[in-house]
């Protein structure tokens, strides 16, 4: 079947701009929401709000425990039931006002007490990741309804991560310049105000762009009542051991969202005290985001022409030569570090965004192998490691820097310190592109599989 061109055969469906960019709203949405909060939470608990650091911290991770337990839970859910507006996008409609209540109610300071004070901040930020879960998970499964084209799925990813992006460049830059235009300042208890109202006009504008994701996609590809009806909470356990591209896929995840904490956690540890001027931290930090922006729409042709693990493999190539550049640049070179920044962004930016695309391939593979199309466990599931890499990525970074004598009451660290720095901003990630080159290698589906297992599927429905 030649899938290039438009075809009315079951499954392998087209889609207009429209609808991709409707798709893409969905994440752009989230992250206007919920990574806003992840973003500027816990500086507005300790600076604005009046928390006591470690119960903020100790906070942050109840939630990630209570997210990675949940997560499993959600899936099984999304895919034993449907709503009435379809079996995954009805979610975005129906959870949309309550998540942007919660995040604007995050940043509301309560006149309760030092008590009263933590009981509503542990409540309130609880309730914003439960409810995000059932937003998240059930998104991460839509485009897997959408259609069976792995071209399509290939450029629905990337519109989506496109988006992302440019939520990622206007979180990271407005939110701190509206709430200093409307409160002089973000980092004093006076500044409450301006950050309840920056809060609220971005949770308006996500609100926005999950009711256009909502009414602007389509759910083509989705499980009968009758194959609902087999679905079992105990899929949750069986789809990981049977199977195996999906494991192979959720070691991507673990191995890449750790690269990606850690970089993150150690960039502005890196401006700061290996290059010596905190100035430099948002230059440095756009750099991230910039260059998929630009390399971004060309993903699609790139793996038309390189296949997709070549195209993988390219891109982890271009990422590893930005950290060993990273690494080995003396801290004066500053220009050619962020030179480097930039190379390792545009790799590890497509390997990012590309094995989100891989996610409806072990989906299609585990319906061809048991006949359940469980695209809400296999999300979730996903979510469970990409949170574990996370998590792991936000613990090695304190390890790391507590054995080589970092210091934060010190402006100037020692030379281990630095070196340390060095080693959680580029050695480290250098080592785990590696190790996620070798992964990718253990990932053996191709695309003339997937379309075989497709159309087999859609004969079996059919008949």
């Amino acid at each position: 079947m030649n899938t290039s061109t438009f075809s009315e055969a079951k499954g392998f469906y087209k889609l207009s701009w429209r609808e991709r960019i409707a798709f893409g709203s969905g994440d752009m949405a989230q992250n206007f929401i919920y990574q806003t909060v992840t973003t500027y939470l816990l500086f507005f608990y300790t600076n604005v709000y009046g928390l006591n650091p470690a119960i903020a911290a100790t906070m942050f991770l109840g939630v990630r425990i209570i997210d990675a337990i949940w997560d499993p839970v959600v899936g099984a859910i999304i895919d034993m039931h449907t709503t009435r507006f379809g079996k995954y996008r009805g979610w975005l409609l129906i959870m949309a006002l309550p998540l942007t209540i919660l995040m604007i109610a995050c940043f509301i300071v309560p006149d309760f007490g030092e008590t009263g004070k933590i009981v509503y901040a542990c409540a309130t930020y609880v309730a914003l990741s439960i409810v995000y879960t059932t937003v998240n998970v059930p998104f991460g499964a839509l485009n897997a309804a959408l259609t069976r084209d792995q071209h399509e799925v290939t450029i629905l990813t990337t519109t989506r991560m496109w988006l992302v992006n440019v939520a990622q460049v206007a979180i990271t830059y407005g939110v701190p310049t509206i709430v200093i235009a409307f409160a002089g300042t973000m980092n004093s208890p006076e500044a409450r105000n301006g950050w309840l109202l920056t809060i609220i006009i971005y949770g308006v504008v996500g609100f926005c762009a999950l009711i256009f994701s909502f009414a602007g996609v389509k759910e083509r590809v989705v499980i009968s009542r009758e194959e609902q009806s087999k679905v079992k909470f105990t899929d949750l356990f069986t789809e990981v051991v049977r199977n195996k591209p999906l494991r192979v896929i959720s070691f991507m995840f673990i191995t890449a969202f750790a690269i990606m904490a850690i970089t993150n956690s150690a960039a502005t540890y890196f401006v700061k005290y290996n290059l010596g001027n905190e100035n430099l931290v948002g230059y440095y930090n756009v750099i991230s985001a910039l260059p998929a922006l630009i390399i971004l729409p060309f993903m699609p042709l790139l793996r038309k022409k390189l296949g997709k693990k070549g195209l993988l493999y390219l891109s982890l190539a271009i990422s590893f030569i930005g950290f060993v550049g990273l690494f080995i640049l003396p801290a004066g070179q500053v220009s050619l570090i962020f030179a480097f920044q930039a190379i390792r962004s545009i790799g590890f930016g497509v390997v990012g965004a590309f094995i989100w695309s891989l996610i409806p391939e072990a989906i299609t593979y585990g319906e061809w192998q048991t006949g359940k199309r469980i695209s809400g466990i296999a999300n979730a599931l996903i979510g469970f490691f990409f949170k574990f890499g996370l998590a792991l990525g936000g613990f090695v970074p304190g390890i790391v820097l507590s054995l080589t004598g970092f210091n934060s009451e010190l402006n100037v660290q020692t030379d281990a310190a630095l070196l340390g720095i060095r080693v959680l901003l580029a050695a480290l990630p250098a080592l785990l592109v590696v190790l996620l080159a070798f992964i990718v290698s253990r990932y053996k589906l191709t695309d003339a599989q997937l379309v075989g297992y497709g159309k087999e599927i859609e004969e079996k429905s059919n008949s």
